[in-house]
C-alpha cells in the first residue's frame, strides 16, 4: 500500500503505548502537513517518510513480537527504513535499539552499540532520606549532553534540565558516550537519550510529558538529520 507522501508510521508489534503515542505525534503535526498511522504492515512502514518505534512491557517479550511479526517482515522493513528515515524509539521502544538487554538476557537490534542494565539501588537513600525505588515513576529532569560538540538539535527550543516523565526498571549504558544525547540523574547518572545518525530515542516518555514532550515530536517532525 502506497501511502501519502510525508507519512509517520507508529509501529505497531502488539507491545506499544499506541493511543497515547499516535495522539501525541498527531497533535505535534497537526497543521504541519504530516500523516500519523498506526500500523503493523511491513508495506506501510516501508513507505512511510518517519518511523516511532514505541514499546512497553518486557525487553524480552517486545523482541519477540516485532521479530515474529509477519514471520520477520516487519522488523526487517524497520531495519530497512532506518537506512534512510528518521526513526524515534520511545521507553522500551528506545532499549531495542541496543546490542543486548539484561532483561531476560535478549539481544536488541544492534543500531546503537550499549546494552540496557537493570537499576542495582537497594538500600539507597534519596536526599531527602526516602528510600529508591524500582521502578523510577514519575518526573526526572534531563541534562541535556553535547552531541557532536552541541546539544542535539531535537532539544531545539527546549529548557535543559526540563522534567519529563519515566516509568522504567531498567536503563540504557550506551558503549560510546557520543551517543548519549540527554542524562537523568537516579541513584546515579544514566542516559535517558540516545542518538545517532538519524535515530533518536528517549527512556521518558515524551506523550505523557505535557508541552516539552509535544515539542520534542514536533522537532523529530522538522528534523534533517
Amino acid at each position: 500500500m502506497k501511502l501519502d507522501s510525508k507519512t509517520v508510521a507508529v509501529v505497531d508489534y502488539g507491545m506499544g503505548n499506541l493511543r497515547s503515542v499516535s495522539q501525541a505525534v498527531r497533535a505535534a503535526a497537526a497543521d504541519a502537513g504530516w500523516q500519523v498511522v498506526v500500523t503493523a504492515e511491513p508495506e506501510q512502514v516501508a513507505a512511510a517518510d518517519r518511523l516511532v518505534l514505541p514499546g512497553q512491557g518486557a525487553m524480552p517479550d517486545c523482541m519477540r513480537e516485532l521479530r515474529e511479526a509477519h514471520d520477520g517482515a516487519l522488523q526487517e522493513a524497520v531495519l530497512a527504513s532506518v537506512r534512510s528515515k528518521p526513526l524515534f524509539g520511545v521507553c522500551v521502544g528506545m532499549q531495542m535499539l541496543l546490542d543486548h538487554s539484561d532483561e531476560g538476557d535478549v539481544a536488541g537490534l544492534g543500531l546503537i552499540p550499549g546494552r540496557v542494565r537493570k537499576f542495582d539501588l537497594q538500600g539507597r537513600l534519596q536526599a531527602d532520606g526516602s528510600r529508591f525505588k524500582v521502578p523510577q515513576m514519575g518526573w526526572n529532569r534531563v541534562h541535556q549532553t553535547p552531541h557532536e560538540g552541541r546539544p542535539h538539535a531535537l532539544w531545539q527550543g527546549i529548557a535543559d534540565q526540563s522534567f519529563y516523565y519515566f516509568v522504567h526498571s531498567f536503563y540504557a549504558e550506551v558503549a560510546e558516550k557520543r551517543h548519549c544525547a540527554a542524562e537523568s540523574d537516579y541513584g546515579g547518572h544514566f542516559a535517558c537519550a540516545i542518538a545517532r545518525d538519524n535515530i533518536f530515542a528517549t527512556q521518558f516518555h515524551p506523550e505523557k510529558s505535557s508541552d516539552q514532550g509535544l515539542a520534542l515530536f514536533r522537532n523529530f517532525l522538522g528534523w534533517k538529520p
